[in-house]
């Protein structure tokens, strides 16, 4: 789409009128703004819209008419009804009068894949992304970010807020129990915005729209009653799921998006479909050639790269964000013929699927097992069918598996009565939640209830409103009537709110001011306390101060801090659970070499729990804590150990979720240790940044850019393109080996990994971690390890042996100029000698080229 153009002709030479007080204007569309013309931005976007060969529908250009003329709207329209054109037309019309628009949606996913796709559409130069993980052009005039980024900004400045218009994406979230708040904050603390509001289900809006128009004096017209442009056919299987889809492929009616309960189970079937021809040979080179250049992680970046060659797309949101981006950017492409995953496609991510394919009807919630609701049903199913490409979409529903069988049985037994009573009938599985085709045609025929808003109120909401100058009692009501017209509930959430504000005030963190401010604010934040406190992380002020009480000199003094961070962060239950199983086995292993008995080691096993560094400690200053801090939930503090478990294995992320086994759940390692470095940096004092925790704060932050830095990649590619096609490449800024003093550390732990590995005389997993082309091979390792057991009955690898004394660093120039270092590291043998070492070379030009630690072993020997 060609707007890039359309806009810098309507902006050129009509710069936006400045206030008295030389600051842009609130509201694109008020006086004072740069005046558009309805007619000129409307025939902009049919030439923009015509030059794609595409033409707008009647409900399209109604909405598009209402945004310019400055009407809030509420598009409530089936998917692939165009939703994205109109909501692209009043980012264009924003802009065009200066103002600035932001778009929001409820997983980070959608707001990269939105985008990406506005910068194509705008230039990069306009468009930004904040989603709390990363922010991108921040200040640009469009801005993509999650719901609570918004909501946070609209509870800090409201109506002084830089924010002209909003376009709310999948707004049915506002009936969230634990989100829905993000949705609703918008609303009341913006009435200076204009609301585009969205969704395929969001069922009776009539009332919303009066509200919205009581609120902010802005007329709200209403999009809905529009005929799907694709329609959609139901069938009820009763096939099993591998004839199922195979049926769909050699019918035609791929790509086809197979829905699946859970993410293991999505990962199975991806697997279970290797052995199906989905795509001919010249297909999978096509798909070959296309992911030529993609950098896939070792591990399950092999198993990603195995399903994509075979046309198989895997999508859920345990993935990193690399791999999802490449299915979706590969379906799109059409060379996929199936995506496995689970119900995240269904929040609005732009795959083009033919037929969607529920594996089942039924969900676990969090809490139990439960049969879809209609707008869960409806959001899935309507990804089925894309406009410009399909006439048709289709929409498969599995019967159960045991169902399923049982009907197979019964056909064989071809109407012998006799056989039919000697049938073996299959059982349903333990738990199984009962679902059949007339459940199916419920779902198919029912309607998306009206949405209500779930508002709840935060201490950090309380302290976010802290930052306006205004009345903040007076700012939490009007928030509070703004979110619900039911008496019991405002007194609910009047009541939570004087609990928090009181119990804010006990503490010392909130404190009254003598005298009100010129907005009539009477209370402030605790001067003494960090700017970001609360905000993100309740126990930020805890951590603070447990940092302080631990032991500087202490040679774990690093570690300790890191641990006491990582107890304020939430769990991320699937890798605890992977720490308490291997640690489970350990201790098997370790009871059954002392003799106990079957009994006693399973009485015992039911102590044994994921580590947790400093835990007594820690539970005992919360103790102290807590009373002065009574907003803070009794069960915040975890103690857990992930990024020091990693530190002290001298693991790559690769070889951690690997020797966890969570693989399939890279993406959810991946955003706990983001939260980690984050809260790393924000929160320990700086008197306890001691030159060892900046070690392993740049080792962290290296760690993430290198497992995964796509979207910083593809900012970068937007914004300095190739001057020419077949320019000479030049080396980007930053590299493997640009941060020295996160490299050396990297370098350090794959050295130390190695002593680990001596010290268990595994020589296999040793010569494993050579790269191609290294002198030492399994045997070499064997007949080394064995010199020294001739010599030594243990191989040191606890903290001393981890000493900065043992590693030596010899930096050289080789030839043409190619950067060497040779790199000793001296093993810790019992008899303190000192006298055998690991010797190894790595070519810094070498990592570079593979964004990846290279490390050579030339020996393992007596250093005489």
């Amino acid at each position: 789409m060609r707007l890039a153009e359309a806009l810098d002709d309507m902006v050129d030479g009509r710069p936006p009128v400045e206030t008295d007080r030389g600051e842009r204007p609130r509201g694109w569309d008020s006086p004072g703004a740069r005046a558009i013309d309805p007619d000129m931005a409307i025939d902009h976007l049919e030439r923009a819209v015509a030059a794609d060969g595409l033409e707008m529908y009647e409900h399209q250009e109604e909405a598009i008419l209402d945004i310019v003329t400055g009407s809030h709207v509420i598009v409530t329209t089936p998917t692939g009804s165009g939703k994205s054109l109109i909501a692209t037309a009043a980012h264009f019309a924003c802009v065009a009068g200066g103002g600035c628009s932001y778009y929001t949606a409820p997983i980070k996913a959608l707001v990269s894949e939105k985008f990406f796709s506005l910068c194509e559409i705008f230039g990069a130069a306009r468009v930004g992304m904040v989603t709390g993980d990363a922010s991108v052009n921040p200040d640009a005039p469009i801005i993509c970010c999650t719901a609570e980024i918004l909501a946070n900004i609209a509870l800090r400045e409201g109506r002084h807020a830089a924010v002209d218009q909003v376009v709310m994406d999948e707004f049915h979230f506002i009936g969230d129990p634990d989100r829905g708040w993000a949705w609703q904050v918008p609303l009341t603390e913006l009435p200076q915005a204009q609301q585009i509001i969205m969704s395929a289900t969001l069922g009776d809006v009539s009332q919303l729209a009066e509200n919205l128009t009581t609120d902010t004096g802005r007329p709200t017209e209403i999009i809905t009653g529009v005929t799907r442009p694709v329609p959609l056919l139901y069938e009820w299987s009763m096939e099993s799921d591998h004839d199922t889809i195979a049926n769909l492929v050699d019918d035609g009616k791929a790509p086809v998006y197979i829905v699946h309960p859970s993410q293991r189970l999505a990962l199975e079937r991806a697997q279970s479909l290797t052995s199906m021809k989905l795509v001919s040979t010249e297909e999978r080179h096509a798909i070959a050639a296309e992911i030529a250049d993609f950098r896939f992680s070792k591990g399950f970046g092999s198993t990603v790269r195995k399903f994509i060659t075979a046309g198989i797309g895997v999508h859920h949101a345990g993935m990193l964000p690399k791999y999802r981006r490449l299915v979706e950017t590969l379906a799109q492409q059409g060379r996929l013929k199936v995506i496995c995953g689970t119900d995240t496609l269904g929040v609005g991510i732009n795959v083009p699927i033919r037929t969607v394919m529920f594996t089942a009807l039924t969900k676990f919630d969090g809490s139990r097992m439960r049969v879809l609701k209609s707008r869960e049903f409806h959001q899935i199913a309507g990804r089925a069918g894309r406009a410009g490409f399909d006439t048709v979409g289709y929409v498969v529903a599995q019967a159960p598996e045991h169902v399923v069988a049982n009907a197979k049985a019964l056909a064989k037994a071809g109407g012998d009565a006799k056989k039919a009573r000697r049938i073996q009938k299959h059982k349903a599985p333990d738990g199984f939640v009962n679902y059949d085709e007339e459940t199916f045609r419920k779902l198919i025929d029912s309607t998306p209830e009206t949405l209500h808003a779930r508002m709840r109120i935060t201490d950090a909401m309380l302290l976010n409103l802290l930052s306006r100058d205004e009345d903040t009692v007076v700012a939490a009501k009007h928030l509070i009537d703004g979110a619900t017209s039911n008496p019991r509930e405002r007194r609910r959430l009047y009541r939570r709110s004087l609990q928090l504000g009181h119990a804010l005030l006990v503490s010392g963190v909130v404190h009254r001011l003598d005298e009100p401010t010129p907005g009539g604010r009477r209370y402030a934040m605790n001067e003494d306390l960090q700017e970001d406190f609360a905000l993100n992380q309740p126990l930020s002020s805890f951590a603070a101060e447990a940092i302080e009480t631990l032991d500087p000199e202490s040679e774990n003094h690093a570690l300790d801090v890191v641990s006491v961070i990582e107890a304020t962060l939430d769990n991320p239950m699937t890798l605890l659970f992977a720490q308490q199983h291997e640690a489970r086995g350990e201790a098997i292993g370790e009871m059954k070499a002392d003799g106990m008995d079957y009994e006693e080691r399973m009485d015992a096993l039911e102590e044994v729990e994921w580590p947790k560094p400093l835990a007594e400690t820690l539970d005992a200053l919360f103790e102290i804590f807590a009373p002065s801090h009574p907003w803070v939930p009794a069960d915040a503090l975890s103690p857990k150990s992930i990024v020091r478990d990693m530190y002290e294995r001298a693991m790559t992320f690769g070889e951690f979720c690997a020797f966890y086994k969570v693989q399939r759940s890279e993406g959810l390692v991946l955003r706990y240790l983001t939260d980690a470095f984050r809260a790393l940096r924000q929160t320990v004092p700086e008197a306890e940044q001691t030159e060892d925790l900046a070690d392993i704060v740049a080792w962290l932050g290296e760690v993430i850019r290198t497992t995964d830095s796509s979207l910083i990649d593809e900012w970068e590619a937007l914004t300095h393109p190739p001057e020419e096609e077949g320019a000479e490449e030049v080396r980007p800024v930053r590299t493997f080996t640009s941060n020295r003093r996160a490299f050396t550390v990297a370098l350090r732990n794959a050295m130390f990994r190695k002593v680990i590995l001596a010290a268990d005389d595994d020589f296999e997993g040793l010569a494993a971690l050579e790269p191609e082309g290294s002198p030492m091979k399994v045997h070499d390792w064997e007949d080394a390890l064995g010199a020294y057991w001739d010599e030594h009955e243990k191989l040191n690898d606890g903290p001393d042996a981890r000493s900065p004394a043992l590693f030596m660093v010899e930096k050289e120039s080789g030839r043409g100029g190619s950067r060497i270092w040779l790199v000793r590291q001296i093993i810790d043998d019992p008899e303190g000698n000192h006298d055998w070492s690991i010797a190894a070379t790595v070519d810094l030009d070498e990592c570079d080229d593979a964004d990846e630690l290279v490390l050579r072993t030339r020996a393992f020997a007596r250093m005489d």
